[in-house]
């Protein structure tokens, strides 16, 4: 597949720097797979678009604040923490990397100053340890920002500190929030649950390869990013029961759609299992989707791996009319954006759109 083919262009002023005030009241634009209908709604409508009975899959992983800036020998130096190693060691991409040299110092400040040094390399990827007796986690949350991502052209502010994460964020990991669920509150969340909708929660650590271009002009050369997730037995026992009894399991991001395929017990089959590892699943068109049935998302990159899961799941010429019909409309785009509500089209295949 040619990777131009999934190219369009966003203006930036659709591009939204700011969240909403009011999580739940985002617009929605809610497509039908199968005939390529389209509703225009507001966010808290999926009230009305979930069945009791349905299985509502979230990612209940948190963001941790993960840029970092610091100096070396009086030059500055940004960081993004990839993963945490440790209680004292982080793995991190560091901006201008090729100054930087094994046993470098560099000395981070926001609230207090910390020294760490860089003590091997991994890749495109360096350690750096910090000799102190406070944990990782809270040295993090001394010298780090929520590491908004590049589209959104500003430094962090207090108020990214709540609305860069879901209200039910719980396992820190993540570099990027699952900005699906950034349009639940806990009220919403109630109103679902006295429906009849039980709503479950896998753990998916979003990592820097979710922003990396696809490099390659052919999609399938492409060598996607490597991803922490768990899947529970509680969640397994929730989904093999709603697919048994033909009803709908609902993922809320395109993490928790990977983190659920990442559990399927084979290609072709409808059950999961649990798990716990790192995924490197690449959903593009022509993946053969059994567990999801609904998949609620926000608008994502042209000629990203987001847009090709998106794709896969919905069928090409329904995306691209999805896209260009939120661009008409003036939806406002990515993170802190509006949201998709789309249901899967049946029987697809890339050559079948």
């Amino acid at each position: 597949m040619d990777l131009n083919n999934f190219s369009f262009l966003i203006p930036k002023y659709l591009v939204s720097s700011y969240p909403y005030h009011n999580r739940t009241t985002c617009r929605l634009l809610s497509i039908h797979g199968n005939t390529g209908l389209i509703r225009h709604e507001i966010f808290f409508n999926i009230l009305d678009q979930c069945n009791s009975g349905d299985v509502l899959v979230l990612n209940n992983t948190r963001v941790i604040p993960a840029r970092l800036f610091g100096f070396q020998n009086n030059k500055k130096i940004e960081c993004l923490v990839e993963k945490i190693i440790n209680e004292k060691s982080i793995l991190v991409q560091i901006c201008h990397s090729k100054s930087i040299i094994l046993g470098t110092k560099i000395v981070f400040q926001k609230y207090e100053i910390f020294e760490g040094h860089v003590v091997s390399k991994q890749g495109i990827f360096f350690i750096i340890f910090f000799d102190y007796s406070d944990s990782i986690f809270n040295i993090l949350n001394k010298i780090g920002h929520i590491p908004l991502p590049p589209y959104i052209n500003r430094m962090d502010e207090s108020l990214d500190v709540n609305a860069y994460q879901t209200v039910y964020s719980k396992f820190l990991g993540s570099i990027a929030s699952p900005t699906a669920g950034l349009h639940f509150d806990k009220k919403l969340l109630n109103l679902l649950c006295k429906k009849g909708i039980k709503v479950c929660f896998i753990t998916l650590h979003i990592g820097y390869g979710t922003f990396q271009p696809i490099r390659s002009k052919i999609i399938e050369k492409h060598n996607i990013h490597s991803e922490y997730v768990e899947v529970s037995k509680h969640v397994v026992k929730l989904v093999n029961q709603c697919k048994q009894e033909g009803k709908r399991v609902i993922a809320v991001g395109t993490s928790t759609l990977r983190a659920l395929e990442s559990a399927k017990i084979d290609y072709f089959n409808n059950n999961i299992k649990p798990i716990c590892k790192y995924t490197k699943i690449f959903i593009i068109p022509g993946y053969n989707h059994t567990i999801v049935d609904v998949l609620i998302t926000n608008f994502h990159t042209s000629k990203s791996t987001l847009i090709l899961l998106v794709v896969s799941f919905l069928g090409y010429v329904n995306t691209m009319n999805a896209y260009n019909l939120a661009i008409k409309n003036k939806y406002r785009f990515f993170s802190y954006g509006d949201a998709m509500f789309i249901t899967k089209k049946s029987l697809l295949n890339y050559k079948n759109k």
